[in-house]
């Protein structure tokens, strides 16, 4: 280790990665405002919040967790600009007052660590 490292880290600090209970907040947010697929949520969140990640695994366990409780549907679409047809998840109309308290959260936790 260097000096010249410490400066380095806390002027660009590593990426928070998101927990499965932030991840379904996040995507709650996401999905309540609009439909998306699996990539396109990750790149979003990486955007919209530079300081965040989400993996795969947690976004998918976060996805099925969120099927499971049939909060989101998903059907296939070809999206412009892209090759394959991708999976579109979107919120079902029973569980908008639901996603809008939990994105609250998602929404609170962020700006708390974004401004920290």
């Amino acid at each position: 280790m260097k000096l010249e490292n410490i400066h380095h880290f806390f002027q660009s600090p590593q990426p928070i990665f998101l927990g499965p209970e932030l991840a379904v907040c996040y995507l709650l947010s996401v999905l309540s405002n609009c439909e998306s697929y699996g990539t396109e949520l990750l790149l979003n969140l990486e955007k919209a919040y530079p300081i965040f990640r989400l993996s795969d695994t947690v976004l998918y366990s976060a996805i099925k967790f969120l099927e499971d409780e049939q909060a989101i549907t998903s059907y296939w679409q070809k999206v412009e600009s892209r090759g394959r047809p991708r999976r579109m998840y979107k919120l079902v109309p029973q569980w908008q007052a639901r996603a809008v308290e939990l994105a609250a959260l998602w929404q609170n936790y962020a700006q708390q660590k974004c401004f920290v």
